[in-house]
C-alpha cells in the first residue's frame, strides 16, 4: 500500500495585510514546531502569493488530521485574529473525507474527492 493512499491533503488560503504580514510570518514558525510533534503529518509547509498564503499539508489519515487540529488549535486561534480564512480545500478518499465532514462543518471546506491516480 502506497504512503498516500488514505492520505488527506489539506489547502487553507488565507488574506494577509500588508500591516501583518511580518507578525503572521512570525507566528508560522510556531506551527512548524507543533506540527514537528505530529508522527501523522506527512508535509506540512507554507507558500505565498502576494498577500495570500495557503498551508501545504498532508496527514496520513482522517484521524491525523483531527490530532493536528487538536494539537494547532490554540495558534489557529491566534492567527486568525491577523489573518482572514477565505477558503479551505480538503482532498482525499472519500472514506476518510466523510470522518471530517461533521467536525469540520463550520469550516465550510470544499472536499475534493480522489477519484484516479497512480497509487504510487
Amino acid at each position: 500500500m502506497s504512503t498516500f493512499e488514505n492520505s488527506v491533503s489539506i489547502n487553507p488560503y488565507f488574506k494577509i495585510t500588508d500591516a501583518n504580514m511580518a507578525a503572521a510570518k512570525e507566528m508560522l514558525k510556531t506551527f512548524c514546531a507543533l506540527v514537528k510533534k505530529e508522527e501523522g503529518c506527512l508535509f506540512y509547509n507554507f507558500c505565498f502569493n502576494g498577500n495570500v498564503m495557503t498551508c501545504r499539508e498532508t496527514y496520513k489519515d482522517a484521524a491525523a488530521v483531527m490530532a493536528h487540529l487538536e494539537n494547532c488549535g490554540e495558534a489557529l486561534g491566534k492567527l486568525g485574529q491577523i489573518v482572514e480564512l477565505f477558503r479551505i480545500e480538503i482532498l482525499g478518499p472519500a472514506k476518510e473525507l466523510d470522518k471530517l465532514r461533521a467536525p469540520l462543518a463550520d469550516m465550510k471546506p470544499d472536499y475534493f474527492v480522489l477519484d484516479i491516480g497512480t497509487g504510487k
